[in-house]
């Protein structure tokens, strides 16, 4: 049998209405939208006292074992790493603020993707996220949307900080955001005329680009070996003992809370943007989908990083074609690639990608239309939940909202019957949540 025979019936890509070819350029999308994590999830966590070197294999690592248990247990074309937030938390919070060697938050992590794996096998964690009502489930995506450009935005110092007005626009004539700009309008241009690999060609295009006005640094050689002894440091170097210390009850919890709604949110995002979401607003396969989830969890804590989640940069290979788990195989593989070619991933600056991030993002906004423009019980709780997402710098704070705002403006207009029960418990959890942060 050919090998496109293998995968079409691994993979199933004439159901899914795709090939090879559009599966291939959408893994190489989403892998160049998001590889810059193998970069700055090093640096978050090395201020946390980890090892540079060492937290860079792990953060392959994770997002290869992630990645590649989504593709296979749920043929979707998700890509998994270390999340962005979720590190920070990791580093600042846990291990600076609260005084937690980074071996005990490594052993926390472990237990959470350990729970997480119990509640993926039963029915609990797909039931919470099939429960979001459709119009929050269109809320998140359309905020993720938002809240993915203005990540972009940011990468290409087109709005800068600004201590007056918190935001500002920067110097569209230099710099990284004169590479971004030229790379929105080139992308632009070629998403419109449907060019297959728009984005993937955008970001090379911006790269080069950026060598003209010194954005994009020069060649520090091709191929680096990785080292073992490197890894050595961070690999299977948790502690659990500490973890399991009553004191870090509140932190295993809070980690939980946070990876859950995460995760929940970019899955609904995502999955809408890709067509996934059936009649009755569920998700196909979530339970499968959030076991991948917890697997790339606790392998990642092994490995020696922060918590593995589903990116939203994923919603680029979708955007390229991507409908099925070939295009997280390519991305698994283009990360394990890079364990050899850090000097040619790290030539990439913020500014070639952020005009992927920014037409992602325009392209997540059209699940608006799919709102009840009518009805305003259903337009203010998606409002809130998709503004509060960029201006609070948090996908798990506009899902928070949306689910507090819901079921009380359904409850005092007389739909409190329309709401499902476990969307009352969950708003009095996210009291809970605000109220105890």
């Amino acid at each position: 049998m050919s090998n496109n025979g293998s995968l079409e019936n691994l993979f199933k890509l004439q159901e899914n209405n795709t090939d090879v070819k559009t599966e291939v350029i959408a893994g190489f999308t989403t892998f160049m939208t998001m590889a810059y994590i193998i970069f700055v999830n090093p640096t978050i966590l090395s201020d946390a006292g980890m090892p540079f070197d060492g937290v860079f294999i792990a953060t392959i690592m994770g997002a290869v074992l992630g990645t590649m248990a989504m593709a296979l247990l749920s043929n979707y074309p998700f890509a998994l790493a270390s999340g962005m937030g979720l590190n920070a938390f990791f580093a600042y919070s846990v291990v600076i603020g609260m005084g937690v060697s980074w071996q005990a938050a490594l052993g926390i992590i472990f237990l959470e993707g350990v729970i997480f794996i119990i509640l993926s096998v039963t029915p609990v964690r797909e039931m919470i996220v099939n429960s979001i009502p459709m119009a929050l489930k269109t809320g998140i995506s359309t905020g993720i949307g938002l809240f993915i450009a203005f990540i972009g935005l940011q990468n290409a110092e087109i709005v800068v900080n600004n201590d007056a007005t918190l935001v500002g626009m920067g110097n569209l004539l230099e710099g990284s955001a004169l590479v971004a700009l030229f790379g929105l309008i080139f992308t632009g241009i070629l998403h419109a005329k449907k060019v297959k690999g728009a984005l993937l060609w955008g970001i090379l295009a911006s790269t080069v680009f950026g060598w003209f006005n010194g954005v994009t640094p020069a060649f520090n050689g091709v191929v680096a070996m990785p080292k073992m002894s490197d890894w050595s440091g961070v690999l299977f170097q948790l502690d659990i003992g500490a973890a399991l210390n009553v004191g870090m009850i509140g932190v295993i919890l809070s980690f939980l809370f946070v990876d859950m709604f995460d995760t929940a949110g970019t899955l609904v995002g995502v999955s809408q943007q890709a067509g996934y979401i059936d009649e009755n607003g569920d998700l196909p396969k979530a339970s499968r989908a959030l076991l991948a989830d917890a697997i790339g969890t606790t392998g990642g804590a092994l490995f020696g990083t922060s918590t593995v989640t589903t990116y939203v940069e994923s919603a680029s290979g979708v955007a390229e074609g991507g409908r099925t788990g070939l295009t997280g195989v390519v991305v698994s593989i283009l990360f394990f690639l890079s364990l050899f070619f850090k000097p040619l991933i790290a030539i990439v600056p913020g500014a070639a990608t952020a005009p992927a991030l920014i037409i992602v993002g325009t392209m997540m906004m059209t699940n608006i239309t799919a709102l009840d423009w009518d009805d305003f019980t259903e337009i203010l709780p998606a409002f809130i939940a998709m503004i509060a997402m960029p201006l609070t710098y948090s996908i798990s704070n506009g899902i928070a909202l949306g689910f507090i705002v819901y079921p009380l403006v359904k409850l005092f207009t007389g739909k409190g019957k329309d709401v499902h029960w476990l969307v009352y418990v969950l708003g009095v959890v996210f009291v809970f949540y605000f109220v105890f942060h």
